[in-house]
């Protein structure tokens, strides 16, 4: 690997571990409002009346009466708002606020408030909906003539589930008014979203509008969208207030109960396959969007341009389409749509493998892409495709071959064994032109006259080491310690926008754009002068043009890749299973920091296994979360796993900072169909078709096996 990716000690490590690195909820709160939300007990309800109790001077209630501008908050679409007026649309639905000087008196006055509701029909399951927020498609080829060519058609459904992003420190936001500029900071991962959606519901102008990062306990996609809401909501709160500063940070019920989640997922592939190969595929997704559209167009063109998987496939239909039901609006999480589609391709290519008497591995190694065979919106893929070196280690460092073999075998013991593969890939950066034509990314960098040298963005670190790797690059390019590099957290008020923390972005599009100033500074560097420079995103020229109203171009520049195998044994007294052993190969290309980039694959490959095998959310008959504490929604720890192998290969990316390309989102893609293909072998059955698998299901299915085969 390049020198780049030697590890060094984080950029935010000294304030994390000292204590002197601020969350929002570690600020003083003196003179401050504490401020308490009221969430619509209904799926759907009219509201006709709101009652606020008799408060002290210094308490109010707030609600949308109050909001001096539009009562939407926009994130793709405007249809969310910052309190509902006429209607409630979910269990959780902001009706009004409590605000005042004392937290716990503010709670008690809010559970006094009375909101008259006349309940209305409340859909909950996307098979009863009829409203289509989006509905996208693409094909190429003729199908019909590969269907009625084909040797063997195969045809299943899959099924996945909500994921909570279960991220440590929970949503909060603070809002001041003086001096006629809104001030807001708190939890979040993009800035610049915050900054449109409060100016709307405020209507200011967006010079009038500062919003600025704290330090962040973590998002995965979480606090991506809801800190919008969240922040329209303070800040109409402390303009009714007369500019005083008002706090909300959830506690964990409610943030785990209200706020966005995985989409939950149903996909229908019809494939036809002949001579040994897959020559089409009809495949029809489905994605519950919730109450709101919030993030979920983006999400399911991702989802569905990943339908196919990493396998050529010459004769194509792919059909996409978001509902609305009354439950929680669905948003980002890590993967963003494609977890749910690799699922099932990958799931649905070790059962045709199975009927046709074919190694699974073998038969998919068949069908993949190569280096410039088209995509399946007809662009190409332009750099190479190292899955197959990428299997050949994971196979060496697995022995995935002979465990396979020997679990094959007829297994009558307590315990039963298997192991699984999957190989995917992940899109790098927006679907189709976002960078180009959406997001627009500026970066700078300021020299002081002193030397220092401060990046400029508004990206954020949440976690994932985006300090210490965009510092890498400045210091790099410019031949300084990497000490000299300031990096702050984002503030909307004297950063440009170099678009959001999202989309396995942040590193291959701004950082190489740090790259290209850092480079200009150098080059312009005047010894005891303030200097600064900008950078901004231009497209890269190779691409062909992509166009989402037919789905058709090139969807990404690059592809990071993964293959992982995943070996589990189930203890049939009890349906439980044990995770013996992950091996995780992943091209991200050069990783800017080695040990950064190694905690996030193992971090993502645990979520993965998390959304797999144990993270089950249940919903009642209203539509309500039950599961929404840490006692009850469980998610796995470094203790679940036995022996978790992760490392790189590297295929470098030419327009990406030495070779890099997206990395955060990869990790967890393609671990749900690695886990049950596992399970498949160790349960022996086909055909679980849906996660996550519980302990009870296994051990029905144990049972069930035992009876067949006679055993006591």
């Amino acid at each position: 690997m390049r020198e780049i990716s030697t590890s060094v000690i984080k950029k935010d490590h000294r304030e994390k571990m000292d204590g002197s690195a601020l969350f929002v909820g570690d600020f003083p709160t003196d003179g401050m409002l504490f401020g308490t939300l009221i969430h619509s007990p209904h799926s759907h309800a009219r509201i006709l009346g709101i009652r606020y109790p008799s408060m002290p001077e210094g308490y109010q209630g707030v609600d949308h009466r109050d909001i001096p501008g539009e009562n939407s908050v926009h994130v793709v679409e405007d249809d969310g708002k910052a309190f509902a007026d006429d209607e409630v649309n979910y269990i959780g639905d902001v009706v009004a606020m409590i605000i005042g000087p004392d937290e716990q008196q503010v709670e008690a006055f809010a559970k006094a408030t009375e909101v008259d509701y006349e309940p209305l029909p409340a859909i909950l399951d996307i098979d009863d909906s009829d409203t289509v927020f989006f509905d996208y498609h693409y094909e190429q080829g003729d199908l019909q003539e590969a269907f009625d060519a084909a040797d063997q058609i195969f045809e299943e459904d899959f099924q996945t589930s909500y994921q909570e992003q279960a991220y440590l420190e929970p949503q909060g936001m603070i809002a001041s008014y003086a001096d006629g500029v809104l001030y807001i900071h708190g939890s979040m991962q993009c800035p610049f979203y915050v900054s449109g959606a409060v100016a709307k519901v405020c209507g200011l102008e967006s010079s009038q509008v500062r919003i600025q990062q704290d330090y962040t306990g973590g998002g995965f996609g979480g606090k991506e969208a809801y800190p919008s809401f969240l922040a329209a909501q303070v800040a109409v709160a402390t303009l009714k207030a007369g500019g005083q500063a008002v706090r909300v940070i959830f506690d964990r019920r409610e943030d785990m109960e209200f706020t966005s989640k995985r989409h939950p997922s149903r996909c229908h592939y019809r494939v036809a396959v002949k001579d040994g190969k897959v020559t089409a595929m009809d495949i029809d997704v489905r994605f519950n969007s919730g109450a709101f559209t919030t993030l979920t167009p983006v999400v399911l063109q991702r989802g569905i341009i990943a339908a196919p998987g990493v396998y050529e496939v010459a004769n194509l239909k792919v059909q996409g389409r978001a509902f609305k039901t009354n439950t929680v609006p669905c948003g980002a999480y890590r993967g963003f749509g494609a977890p749910q589609t690799f699922f099932a391709v990958e799931l649905i290519m070790d059962h045709i493998a199975v009927a046709l008497n074919r190694d699974s591995l073998d038969f998919k190694l068949a069908n993949l892409v190569e280096q410039g065979d088209t995509t399946a919106t007809g662009g190409r893929y332009h750099y190479p495709v190292p899955v197959q070196q990428m299997v050949a280690e994971v196979l060496a460092r697995s022995d995935y071959r002979s465990k396979r073999a020997t679990y094959t075998q007829p297994q009558t013991g307590r315990y039963r064994q298997g192991i699984g593969m999957a190989l995917w890939f992940h899109g790098a950066g927006f679907t189709g032109s976002g960078e180009r034509d959406f997001i627009k990314a500026v970066t700078a960098l300021h020299k002081s006259a002193d030397g220092q040298v401060e990046i400029l963005a508004s990206n954020c670190d949440i976690g994932q080491g985006l300090k210490t790797t965009f510092s890498k690059i400045v210091a790099k390019e410019l031949g300084i310690p990497y000490e000299q590099v300031v990096i702050n957290n984002p503030d909307t008020s004297r950063i440009p926008d170099s678009g959001p923390t999202v989309a396995s972005r942040s590193l291959m599009v701004v950082g190489e754009l740090l790259r290209r100033a850092a480079i200009k500074l150098r080059k312009q560097w005047r010894d005891g002068e303030e200097q600064h420079i900008e950078e901004r995103y231009v497209h890269p020229d190779f691409l062909m043009p992509f166009d989402l109203a037919t789905f058709s171009g090139d969807a990404y520049p690059t592809y990071a890749w993964g293959v992982s195998a995943v070996e589990l044994c189930f203890d049939s007294l009890t349906g439980t299973n044990k995770i013996v052993g992950c091996w995780s190969c992943f091209d991200v290309g050069t990783p800017i920091d080695e040990g950064v980039v190694v905690g996030q694959m193992e971090g993502g490959v645990l979520q993965g296994l998390g959304y797999s095998s144990m993270e089950q959310m249940f919903t009642d008959a209203n539509g309500r979360i039950r599961n929404n504490s840490y006692s009850d929604y469980l998610i796995p720890t470094s203790l679940d796993i036995e022996n978790l192998d992760v490392w790189l290969h590297v295929c470098e990316y030419p327009q990406g900072p030495y070779g890099a390309k997206g990395a955060g989102e990869l990790p967890l893609v393609g671990m749900p169909a690695a886990f049950i293909a596992a399970a498949e072998q160790a349960l022996d059955t086909v055909g679980l078709n849906h996660i996550p698998l519980t302990a009870e299901e296994a051990l029905n299915i144990l049972h069930d096996d035992n009876r067949r085969k006679g055993v006591a």
